[in-house]
């Protein structure tokens, strides 16, 4: 009773770390005098074909020699008895101290990853570049060190992306969005803004190569891009599956091989988007402006393009399998060599489309469920 007492205090209530080793020590230090009791007591005395403590009778028939030799053997007895348990409590005790070492390491080594991260998140806030840079790369590291923190530390650096302007001088000045440009008031002329500074490149680009691993290996991206601007950004090969791009504006984007599986790009800004090979199987580009957009070879199977604005777009080659593309517009898009198996046109705009040499769908089945006019090229 008293042992469970004492391991339920230890376990269960509210008091210091010295009172709850103590209660601990104490419930392991009688449980293990009673193991030694039952072992040098009747459990000797079984094995010795001896099942019952020796009466006085039989104690008064054993001669002067054999009562010390007795004596003697239960002093021995007591003194082994408390060395093994000297010995037990203390490889007892070294564990434990280990144990509670182990722990006091892992407590440190958690609270100095979260001074880094402190600090380094401090550091973005500094109106000095190269300490913001500073604040980045530690970031970086920290993801190395810490894994479970993958996913976090890439929702920072995409937030302090999308809180700083990410427009490239390298685009055609005619294609520059507003937000990218700047008004000169005494030529009338709007001019490109500045090139982001390495701090805001530095960011985006650890950002995207922060992926997780899901637990059957398969890389996954769960940070959050939305309203991120990547205009006229080199992405090549970059890893986005089941990234959420809601909103994002990829203006003239380069997205060849890149890998978007599952992510969603809903309501995105596409527009003049340079594509080849990439992936985008179940990739939802729902009310997605792909205009002018060039999407070579790019496997689109499953994905969902349903009010997306296709005008004017590439989809040469282009996998669109169970694709469904209803009522999306893709006026004068060119679908030349693109598959179309099982794909849904329900309603697509395909005025002025070249559908030629398309596979997978054939011409009666097209005008079936889309809406062509005479321009439409089959």
């Amino acid at each position: 009773m008293v042992i469970a007492v004492a391991v339920w205090a230890a376990y269960t209530l509210n008091i210091p770390g010295w009172a709850r080793w103590t209660l601990a020590g104490a419930a392991l230090a009688i449980v293990t005098g009673l193991a030694i009791a039952v072992l040098v007591g009747p459990a000797a005395r079984r094995l010795a074909g001896q099942p019952a403590p020796l009466t006085a009778t039989d104690l008064e028939e054993l001669t002067a020699s054999e009562r010390l030799e007795a004596v003697n053997a239960a002093r021995h007895t007591l003194i082994q008895a408390a060395t093994g348990l000297v010995v037990i409590g203390g490889v007892v005790f070294t564990a434990l101290g280990l144990w509670y070492t182990a722990r006091t390491v892992e407590t440190a080594q958690e609270s100095q990853l979260t001074d880094r991260y402190t600090k380094a998140v401090e550091q973005l806030g500094s109106p000095k570049p190269d300490v913001r840079l500073g604040g980045i790369y530690a970031l970086q590291r920290l993801a190395a060190d810490s894994p479970r923190d993958t996913i976090t530390i890439g929702n920072v650096l995409a937030a302090y992306v999308r809180n700083h302007d990410t427009c490239t001088t390298n685009a055609p000045q005619t294609n520059l969005p507003k937000q990218c440009t700047t008004h000169n008031v005494k030529t009338s002329q709007d001019t490109p803004l500045a090139r982001p500074g390495t701090d805001v490149l530095a960011a985006l680009s650890i950002a995207l190569a922060l992926t997780p691993r899901a637990p059957d290996g398969r890389p996954t991206s769960l940070t959050d891009f939305t309203q991120v601007r990547f205009p006229y950004t080199d992405l090549t090969g970059v890893n986005l599956t089941n990234a959420d791009l809601t909103g994002a504006d990829l203006t003239g984007a380069n997205l060849s091989h890149a890998n978007l599986t599952h992510a969603d790009l809903s309501d995105a800004n596409l527009t003049n988007v340079y594509s080849f090979r990439a992936d985008l199987p179940g990739v939802s580009l729902a009310d997605t402006d792909l205009t002018g957009a060039t999407l070579l070879a790019v496997n689109l199977t499953d994905a969902t393009l349903v009010g997306a604005n296709l005008r004017g777009a590439d989809l040469g080659v282009a996998n669109l399998t169970r694709a469904y593309v209803g009522a999306a517009n893709l006026t004068r898009a060119t679908l030349n060599d693109a598959d179309l198996t099982d794909a849904d046109l329900t309603d697509a705009k395909l005025a002025g489309a070249d559908l030629r040499h398309t596979t997978g769908m054939t011409e009666k089945q097209v005008r079936a469920v889309a809406k062509v006019d005479a321009t439409t090229k089959f």
